[in-house]
């Protein structure tokens, strides 16, 4: 019996061991890592990249030429019959481009560069920005799931203090009944805080297609002071870059008002004589009518308007940043509060409620209220760590706190 008994110990310590090393354990910075290497939209940034390069070197080439034949006289009656005093002239013709057209071309593919490698550092921004805020709900679902356990445990207790008094007729028998209803209740709020946080585990992995059953969190959760932050360079980089595409192709529209030349030149073949003569010509669009104009305005217009949005989103967002850091404050200011001054209280307060009504000084009623006043106060802090996660994560993101090419300059 013994032997079978440490058998059973030792099985059970293995398999404990066992789990223990398939557990993932990672820190905020490495999930978010994770899930960039992992996401496909990183990768469809990098392709947009890779395309805008592509027609970086296109912008770059020459028209292509063509070449003309042309036959005169080729039928006819009397001496022009068939072939009889054909002319037949070849011609290679050179478009070409005036005003600069090519290069304006070229600078506006180099703004597409800029403006696909400017929306991929926002799209790592917002992944980060997801990936912290299920990392953060991970860390509020572990620790409502642990004074979920707690509160079963101290529900539990009462039931037996509450047993004990009906069953020494101290206490009529509905107390029993609904010490045990509040066991129920309780145990169901427990089972419930486990069922969430394993969704969001499950979650959390499912940004780098993993599994949340072994996940750990390195990270405790903590209430960070958020005052002293910047905001992110990479929005802006994105108005930049914008502008300055804009910029290029109001450029672009300007080359576009200088007329083309196209240069030609070949041979004619006179069939009635046999012999060969050289040919050459230059063709020149009048432009009388068309300078593009109404381009040009449109394409300056257009870069006033990006001009326009950028300083006004870029007040937007230090407006939000400042309504943010004010909401982050006062949820961090009242989760603090409520732990360290109404949360012990309660606690305390229950442990005497307790001990008089052990006593019978106090009636079953007046456990209950004491023990709900916990379960309130722990509410209010998991309603205020809520909304310090809403505010902290969107802070994060407007100062770009995972942006690896953010400067570290002081914010206006």
């Amino acid at each position: 019996m013994l032997d079978s008994t440490r058998a059973a110990l030792l099985a059970g310590a293995l398999l404990v061991a066992g789990q223990s090393a398939r557990a993932e354990t990672v820190t905020l910075e490495q999930a978010v890592a994770k899930a960039s290497e992992a996401t496909p939209l990183l990768r469809a940034g990098d392709a947009a990249i890779a395309a805008a390069r592509a027609g970086r070197v296109q912008a770059g080439v020459r028209p292509n030429p063509s070449v003309t034949l042309q036959g005169e006289n080729f039928v006819g009656t009397g001496p022009y019959n068939v072939l009889g005093q054909a002319e037949i002239t070849a011609t290679y013709n050179q478009p070409i481009e005036r005003g600069g057209k090519r290069a304006a071309r070229v600078a506006f593919a180099q703004q597409d560069i800029g403006v696909a490698k400017a929306s991929t550092r926002i799209v790592r921004l917002n992944l980060a920005a997801a990936v912290q805020r299920a990392y953060i709900d991970v860390q509020i679902a572990d620790y409502a799931a642990r004074i979920s356990g707690e509160r079963l445990e101290t529900e539990a207790q009462m039931q037996r203090e509450a047993l004990r008094r009906v069953r020494g007729y101290k206490d009529p028998l509905f107390v029993e009944t609904r010490a045990a209803a509040r066991v129920a209740q309780a145990r169901l709020a427990r089972d419930e805080a486990q069922a969430r946080l394993a969704n969001a585990r499950n979650h959390l992995a499912s940004f780098w297609a993993g599994s949340g059953t072994n996940l750990q969190l390195a990270d405790k959760l903590t209430l960070p002071n958020s005052s002293a932050r910047t905001i992110a360079a990479a929005d802006q980089a994105l108005r930049d870059a914008e502008i300055a595409r804009a910029r290029a192709g109001v450029v672009v529209e300007q080359s576009k008002a200088a007329q083309d030349y196209t240069l030609s030149g070949g041979a004619r073949y006179l069939r009635g004589t046999g012999d060969v003569a050289l040919v050459a010509g230059v063709t020149i669009p009048l432009g009388r009518f068309d300078r593009n104009q109404g381009n040009i305005e449109r394409a300056q217009a257009e870069r006033q308007r990006l001009e326009f949005l950028a300083e006004a989103d870029r007040l937007e967002r230090l407006r939000r940043l400042a309504s943010l850091r004010a909401d982050a404050d006062a949820a961090r200011t009242r989760a603090d509060a409520i732990m360290a001054e109404v949360y012990p209280r309660t606690v305390r307060t229950l442990d005497q409620v307790r001990e008089g009504y052990n006593r019978g000084g106090f009636t079953f009623r007046d456990v209950q209220d004491a023990a709900d006043a916990i379960v309130s106060v722990q509410e209010q802090w998991l309603d205020a760590i809520t909304r310090f996660r809403d505010a902290q994560t969107e802070i994060d993101r407007l100062t770009g706190r995972f942006d690896p090419d953010q400067p570290a300059e002081t914010m206006p």
